[in-house]
């Protein structure tokens, strides 16, 4: 059994030493084959920061790390480098792919880079981003979960989430479950849930889970929404399933305890390139 680690929205310069450390401890418990970093790793982008994201992520000792920028990884006052260089910080601490690709014999996870330069929170995803993921995916193996990383969500559960879903969401969604499509993880708003997808968009006619993370180590939580984070159990892919566990931080920051856990149906693979 593959495991995957989500963490999301650690706005590095509000972090919280003892959550931090909490959360090395799960790691090195769980010993994730990857750590997903879907968004917002620092509060306001500064080198200081990302440095400081860089060491933390390391400590978590898995043999791969995906990550994507979030909308507070382009510097906001630093309107120069807004323009001329936005993402050349957060490529100094974690690379120069902005949408990163991680694939094992369990496990396809395609990253997408949903923010731009010209918008201060929104997020959007183009035709070319939803064509180019839905091609990768469906060059995947019947036996591998097929894993979409974006930073803000698809869809909400609350009203006053409404304005932060993803521009773009109506074509990404269909296209990218027809392509093969399993989860789509997501941050931004600080709220952990897992929600059908092929219930919320009536064009999605295959299995698709929208799985959100809240905020894994950041003070900025939201009221009722703990430090968490998600754990993705890939298990045999052709059993059609995998578990996702939230993990909430406790009131005193000591560890990380296992908080809810849903086992979901997955649909079918659809043909591919390795078929046969």
């Amino acid at each position: 059994m593959s495991v995957l680690l989500q963490i999301s929205d650690t706005h590095f310069g509000t972090e919280q030493g003892p959550v931090m450390q909490a959360l090395e401890q799960l790691a090195r418990a769980q010993r994730p084959e990857l750590v997903v970093l879907s968004g917002d790793i620092t509060q306001r982008a500064t080198r200081g920061q990302f440095r400081a994201a860089r060491a933390f992520v390391d400590r978590l000792g898995a043999p791969a790390v995906l990550a994507i920028p979030g909308n507070h990884d382009i510097p906001l006052f630093a309107l120069g480098t807004r323009l001329l260089d936005p993402y050349g910080r957060y490529r100094e601490a974690f690379g120069p792919e902005l949408e990163p690709e991680f694939e094992s014999a369990h496990c396809m996870v395609v990253a997408v880079n949903t923010t731009r330069w010209y918008r201060h929170e929104d997020g959007e995803v183009s035709a070319a981003q939803i064509e180019r993921v839905a091609a990768r995916l469906a060059g995947a193996t019947a036996q591998q979960l097929r894993v979409v990383v974006v930073h803000q969500p698809l869809a909400v559960t609350l009203p006053e989430d409404a304005k932060n879903r993803l521009h773009g969401r109506d074509a990404a969604v269909p296209r990218w479950a027809a392509a093969g499509a399993d989860l789509v993880l997501g941050g931004h708003i600080h709220l952990p849930f897992v929600r059908p997808l092929h219930e919320a968009f009536p064009d999605c006619t295959r299995a698709l889970w929208a799985i959100q993370a809240g905020t894994a180590v950041s003070s900025r939580v939201r009221r009722g929404a703990p430090n968490s984070v998600n754990l993705i159990r890939c298990t045999d892919r052709l059993s059609r399933h995998c578990v996702i566990e939230r993990w909430d931080c406790a009131a005193d920051g000591a560890r990380f305890e296992i908080a809810a856990t849903h086992t979901l149906a997955l649909a079918e693979a659809p043909a591919s390139k390795h078929a046969g």
